[in-house]
């Protein structure tokens, strides 16, 4: 009976953390590559930080700043492309971050709450730390 509760309590607080992780759509960086070379309608929203973008950043990203996207300053810095996606309504709206995680997160559920559809909503998983496609990579 004992371990009936062990089991049943384990299971109330496991299955929101995997409903949680599973909120998010991801993009495999060569998933994204195929889409860059057949030129899908989309729109990447690059979050990195100003000198980051600078040095490297997938070519046709459009620059908002935003990354750690925690303040109100850094929101605001996405109505560009909130902006971009109500005028050319593309395809897939594509969030690349530094590392993929947390502020693509938060500028996922920012798009997502501000009208943009979850199923045309992606994160680079890995974020450009990890995109292995030097040949679509603008910078310094």
């Amino acid at each position: 009976m004992k371990r009936i509760l062990l089991l049943l309590c384990l299971s109330l607080f496991t299955l929101p953390a995997l409903a949680a992780a599973a909120d998010y759509n991801f993009l495999s960086a060569d998933e994204l590559k195929g889409w860059l070379e057949v030129d899908k309608p989309m729109l990447l929203v690059d979050i990195q930080e100003p000198k980051d973008f600078a040095a490297h950043h997938i070519k046709g990203a459009l620059e908002t700043n935003a990354y750690p996207v925690k303040s109100e300053t850094e929101k605001a810095t996405l109505t560009p492309a909130l902006d971009s996606y109500r005028a050319n309504s593309p395809e897939a709206v594509v969030v690349v971050c530094p590392r993929g995680k947390g502020g693509a997160k938060r500028a996922y559920e920012l798009l997502r709450d501000q009208g943009v559809p979850e199923a045309k909503l992606f994160i680079l998983t890995g974020g450009m730390e990890n995109w292995p496609h030097r040949e679509w990579v603008e910078g310094k």
